[in-house]
């Protein structure tokens, strides 16, 4: 099996495919005014891009962007200074990515990027019907800030309803020992299901 080689894109046409992955896998466009405050990380298989996440180390993020005013003047977080904080944006991996291990790489890649970013809270947000994800931002230990309806500017495109939450540098590496033993739970399942096709598929042949 090939393995996943990472690297920051540098390239308008790269930083354009990306953006174009990730609208194809989410439905989200992203806006070009903050792409260009982004920074992309890729994961390929040979030539092919297969994974990719976005990293913004300062303000205005687009998370925040989306959370009601009120939620702003009466929640604590708002109280710490913007820029101890960083986003993660932009994650998205292709249905070629089958095995755990694949995909386990492609998080220990994004949380070690992101702890190396130095900024003391991390802001996460994803579509709250997408269960594998609130399964994966509560294994960072994350505290919710709002979820509902984005408070969106005219002409946005999200999502929804989404769950805008953050938690800590620390606490993402921290937890990498969780994020282990969830993609080994998931390599079972994985090879469960493989063994019961097989198993099925002899069946339809003996039959």
């Amino acid at each position: 099996m090939e393995a996943i080689k990472f690297r920051t894109l540098k390239t308008d046409s790269e930083v354009e495919f990306f953006l174009g992955r990730f609208e194809s896998y989410v439905g989200v466009k992203l806006p070009y005014d903050y792409a260009q405050r982004s920074s992309f990380v890729a994961g390929f298989k040979g030539e092919e891009m297969v994974a990719g996440y976005m990293l913004v180390t300062k303000p205005d993020f687009r998370s925040l962007m989306f959370v009601p005013d009120q939620v702003k003047r009466e929640h604590d977080f708002f109280k710490n200074d913007s820029y101890d904080m960083m986003e993660i944006n932009g994650v998205w991996m292709s249905a070629s990515l089958k095995t755990a291990s694949e995909q386990f790489s492609v998080w220990v890649k994004l949380i070690l990027d992101a702890f190396k970013c130095r900024k003391q809270f991390v802001l996460l947000m994803a579509n709250q019907r997408n269960i594998n994800i609130r399964h994966v931002h509560a294994m960072t230990g994350a505290t919710d800030i709002y979820e509902g309806e984005p408070m969106l500017m005219s002409g946005e495109k999200s999502h929804s309803t989404i769950r805008v939450s953050y938690t800590t540098r620390w606490a993402l590496l921290m937890n990498l020992p969780r994020y282990w033993l969830e993609y080994k739970s998931r390599e079972r399942r994985f090879h469960r299901r493989l063994k019961q096709r097989e198993y099925t598929r002899m069946l339809s042949k003996a039959s």
